[in-house]
């Protein structure tokens, strides 16, 4: 997980889309931790086998075989495991940097 987000102990990403709102909103910035432990309910970053050159935040709901099962909050607006299938976790959020500081808590 930490060798593919490169040796740095947070990495800052920028929420793009609707599918985290209420929890996190377009251009929401958050602290993802590449170490960090991956438990049910965590705001993860994950890309997918599908899609390699795609990053995106999701909740992790469960582990699986190959990977986790995401979904995003809005589930109106969010392509995730339901379409794509198991995500692989790169990180953990467990902070929101920009515009309303603070920690973000499992399952919301």
């Amino acid at each position: 997980m930490a060798r593919e987000l490169g040796p740095w102990p947070v990495r800052r990403v920028r929420v793009r889309g609707p599918s985290m709102a209420p929890t996190l909103a377009d251009g929401d910035v958050v602290l993802v931790r590449p170490d960090g432990v991956v438990r049910p309910g965590d705001v993860v970053l994950v890309r997918w086998v599908a899609r390699p050159g795609q990053l995106s935040v999701k909740r992790a709901l469960r582990a699986e075989a190959d990977g986790w099962f995401v979904v995003g909050d809005n589930e109106f607006a969010s392509t995730d495991s339901r379409e794509l299938g198991p995500a692989v976790v790169l990180g953990v959020a467990r902070w929101r940097l920009w515009p309303r500081p603070g920690r973000l808590r499992a399952g919301g």
